[in-house]
């Protein structure tokens, strides 16, 4: 199951990352203000998509990747957030989407985390005085 979850965030960091090339306007109208440069933001984020996607399956990384892919959606949480502010003003506007997309961000990271969590680790179970060590 975290196989076909890692393919799943394969195709979701590889379309995002093209997409990010293929609209840029759109992706640069939602970049919060604050940020300068608003076109080499949209840049670099889609590069960085594109270039960490594969690296999901190269084993001796997958752990690492998993919590920088996890911090970088934390990380473009705001452009999503201003997204919403920026569409939420108008009489015709249908923010539902929107506001989904919010909590569907930290769906995504627990996800990644799981699905890029180390399958080799060790739970220590306490068993009255004995201790007990099995995979997790």
């Amino acid at each position: 199951m975290k196989s076909v979850m890692r393919w799943l965030i394969l195709l979701f960091f590889i379309s995002g990352g093209l997409a990010h090339f293929l609209f840029v306007d759109d992706f640069a109208a939602i970049v919060p203000p604050m940020l300068p440069f608003p076109k080499w933001v949209v840049w670099a984020t889609g590069v960085f998509e594109l270039a960490i996607a594969p690296l999901i399956f190269v084993l001796s990384l997958r752990v690492k990747v998993g919590r920088v892919m996890a911090l970088y959606c934390l990380a473009v949480l705001p452009a999503n957030i201003y997204q919403l502010y920026l569409e939420s003003g108008g009489p015709d506007s249908d923010t539902t989407l929107l506001w989904l997309r919010i909590p569907l961000q930290f769906v995504l990271i627990g996800a990644i985390l799981w699905a890029t969590g180390d399958d080799r680790r060790r739970v220590i179970r306490l068993n009255d005085n004995n201790v007990t060590t099995t995979r997790g």
